[in-house]
């Protein structure tokens, strides 16, 4: 039996014919609608920039302590041939000072020498920095000759260097 369609309410069709879609609303805004938010956002970018001038300022003024601490990888490279050990030990007193001289009056450390100079270290330092064998060294290194810093072993050496990177990473400049 076959089936019979439907009757088309015309009514029904009208009315479906008549709907439309549903309006939306405008999508909102992501700025801010008050002045609070954006005087906050106005702070928070002049808070990230003036930490981002410091940081670079810090960053500067601390170029001389990886000038030193790249001149000293350079030192501690030649110490392990016996041949250059006894220069690579000759600089490394004058490295330290160079450093210092960098950021200290001239007049503070030029004239500094023995237990003076290894004073100031210790003082500039927050405490003692070298042991007494690598003061002794930073005291007298200047009065030996090539050859006796030539005798001495790569092992004691490389507390010199050691001794010498803690100072150059560590000393307190106080303003």
């Amino acid at each position: 039996m076959a089936t019979a369609a439907p009757v088309k309410d015309p009514l029904l069709d009208a009315a479906l014919r008549g709907l439309a879609d549903i309006a939306l609303p405008p999508p909102v805004s992501m700025l801010p609608q008050t002045l609070g938010w954006g005087v906050l956002a106005g702070l928070v970018l002049l808070a990230i920039l003036v930490a981002l001038w410091r940081w670079y300022q810090r960053w500067e003024a601390n170029r001389y302590r990886r000038e030193a601490l790249a001149d000293l990888r350079q030192i501690e490279a030649r110490l392990a041939a016996p041949a250059t050990r006894g220069a690579a030990l000759t600089a490394l007193p004058v490295l330290v000072k160079r450093t210092a001289l960098s950021v200290w009056p001239r007049e503070t450390i030029a004239g500094l020498h023995g237990t003076g100079w290894t004073g100031f270290l210790d003082a500039h330092s927050g405490g003692p920095v070298f042991p007494i064998a690598s003061a002794r060294f930073f005291e007298e290194a200047e009065y030996r000759g090539t050859a006796a810093l030539d005798a001495i072993p790569e092992t004691e050496a490389r507390t010199y260097v050691a001794a010498a990177r803690h100072w150059i990473e560590a000393h307190h400049v106080r303003a």
